[in-house]
């Protein structure tokens, strides 16, 4: 059992919060459900489940898929994570806004993000492992994505001055949004 609201900031983006049964135990609850899902109108068949690990100041993002976009759906398993999306889809009204939410381990939370969303998330607990289910295959030849500061998006990460997040190669040397659009990749 899920309640389900869309995200305020971003059209299509959806926010999945399961039932949890708690007691002296500890929890337990159904991190999917596909007769759930449907209900609330996530349809799509999933085909591929990602897992990370990261450590605290870790930034993964922000990535898509040019040809072969996924829709994922995704939560974090252990830790906590700032989950931020970018709605890339030309059509779209959204087109290059983003939103943010908090997930974690203590509140459950799942975010269902469409196909036509470069994604990524920074790390604020100690350690997090991440969960995502896609609806394509990884292709390594397909991969793109954003730089993190973008200074068009100007997304919020809740960083301090002076702190600097721990990035992969690949990250540091994502290109810009007008980089991007002037190359045709979105």
């Amino acid at each position: 059992m899920i309640s389900a609201a869309y995200c305020k900031s971003v059209k299509d983006v959806i926010i999945i919060k399961p039932k949890v049964f708690s007691d002296e135990r500890g929890c337990f609850f159904e991190s999917y459900s596909k007769r759930d899902y449907e209900k609330e109108g996530i349809t799509e068949e999933f085909v591929q489940d990602n897992q990370s690990f990261s450590k605290k100041g870790v930034l993964r993002g922000l990535h898509f898929q040019k040809n072969h976009g996924q829709a994922k759906l995704v939560r974090v398993i252990q830790g906590m994570v700032l989950d931020v999306f970018v709605d890339i889809r030309r059509e779209s009204p959204d087109f290059l806004r983003w939103g943010k939410e908090v997930l974690s381990d203590e509140n459950g939370k799942c975010i269902y993000l469409p196909k036509g969303f470069a994604h990524g998330f920074l790390t604020l607990s100690e350690t997090a492992l991440f969960a995502y289910k896609c609806t394509d295959y990884y292709d390594k030849d397909d991969q793109s994505g954003i730089i993190w500061n973008d200074s068009f998006l100007g997304i919020d990460w809740g960083i301090e001055n002076g702190f600097f997040p721990i990035l992969s190669e690949k990250d540091k040397n994502l290109m810009s949004v007008n980089q991007l659009i002037s190359l045709g990749v979105i």
